[in-house]
């Protein structure tokens, strides 16, 4: 079966099931190990800026048109002759957008199969990943695969749940300027990190939010996790916005930089160690410091 992923949590889905010899097209934000680099990339992103501000400026003039900010490589796509095409509706500032990917697949001859996933909440991505399963006719492995996942994350609960663990007020940033707090899945993840999300909303978009919000919120630990970006990024990010006079917080409130493209932007079975690290970073004192590679702690 040939299968072609076109958001980066489809791809680490399909590998992660053990099938990424079955990958033909994937997306250029997708992270792919050395054996699979020439698997043909066939998105792009219509943002030609850099920085967060230029970023939001630039999602924001293309929303406001209609227009997409990814384009889709029909041709190359139709090339390597896909059976299934995995999309999503969720966001259409992460991927490419369903609409797009159906009407590129109703052109194709013959027609793949489209799977869409759907996730806005832990539950949600597990029940994508056996979609996927599914979809591409390994539903076995994928059974397996969310039995882990399930158990990785009933091992913190269990911890959580015989050390009668507070749950810290958390504030999570999924950008920074201008800030927007958390959505989709990321409140959930805190939750089952032992955390109390207090902007953000389970299945809920994530919107922009004031500096009065910021300040009204009163959080007891802050975590900078802009979507998309690695940890040296969200570590920059973090040191300009605690300059902001938005972040007036108490020096007593820690504040953490987190690798969000590895561990919260994209719903896949990465989800599941994004909640492990924020377990870290919410209650060190059970779980230990998280490792220096998927978080640091911004000095006030």
């Amino acid at each position: 079966m040939r299968v072609a992923a076109l958001l980066p949590a489809a791809t680490d889905i399909v590998i992660a099931l053990g099938a990424g010899d079955r990958l033909v097209a994937v997306t250029h934000a997708c992270t792919l190990p050395a054996r699979l680099s020439d698997v043909p990339r066939v998105t792009r992103s219509r943002v030609a800026v850099t920085g967060a501000a230029g970023i939001d400026a630039a999602v924001s003039e293309l929303s406001s048109a209609g227009a997409p900010l990814f384009e889709l490589d029909e041709a190359l796509l139709a090339a390597q002759r896909p059976d299934v095409l995995l999309t999503q509706a969720v966001c259409d500032v992460c991927a490419v957008r369903e609409e797009d990917v159906r009407a590129v697949a109703s052109r194709l001859q013959p027609a793949p199969v489209v799977a869409t996933l759907g996730a806005s909440s832990v539950e949600g991505v597990i029940d994508d990943i056996a979609r996927v399963g599914n979809a591409i006719d390994i539903p076995d492995e994928a059974e397996e695969l969310v039995a882990g996942l399930r158990s990785r994350i009933g091992a913190i609960h269990r911890k959580l749940k015989a050390n009668a663990a507070p749950r810290p007020k958390v504030l999570v940033l999924e950008w920074t300027d201008p800030p927007f707090n958390a959505g989709h899945w990321v409140p959930d993840m805190v939750r089952r990190a032992g955390g109390q999300e207090i902007l953000g909303r389970t299945g809920e978009k994530s919107r922009r939010i004031s500096d009065d919000e910021i300040r009204a919120s009163k959080p007891d630990i802050v975590v900078i996790a802009p979507c998309g970006y690695g940890l040296e990024e969200a570590v920059r990010e973090a040191r300009a916005l605690l300059l902001s006079a938005a972040f007036s917080f108490s020096p007593s409130t820690p504040v953490w930089a987190l690798d969000a493209h590895r561990l919260t932007s994209s719903p896949g079975p990465t989800v599941v160690r994004g909640i492990e690290v924020l377990a870290h970073v919410l209650h060190p004192a059970l779980f230990g410091e998280p490792s220096p590679h998927d978080a640091v702690k911004i000095p006030r």
